[in-house]
């Protein structure tokens, strides 16, 4: 059976924690963990690891999605010679 991956942002509900106490477990910047959480912002594999463990759970459990489209993320799209 496949594993079910979830939203970052449900584990936060499920835990019921607040971004502000994310950020001080996970030892991040809290603007950067509520960006992530508001999926403005696509989290380096060194910033899933805290957040996961954080959580308490593995990156690999956590569906980093990301709510602004790709092409306008910075560093990505055709205007970076990159193909969406």
């Amino acid at each position: 059976m496949a594993k079910v991956m979830k939203p970052i942002g449900r584990y936060v509900e499920e835990r019921g924690i607040l971004a502000d106490q994310l950020a001080s477990k996970a030892g991040l910047d809290r603007k950067l963990v509520k960006a992530i959480l508001s999926g403005n912002f696509t989290p380096s594999p060194m910033h899933r690891q805290r957040l996961a463990t954080a959580l308490g759970v593995s990156p690999e459990d956590v569906s980093w999605e990301h709510a602004v489209p790709v092409e306008h993320l910075r560093g990505n799209g055709p205007q970076c010679g990159r193909p969406t």
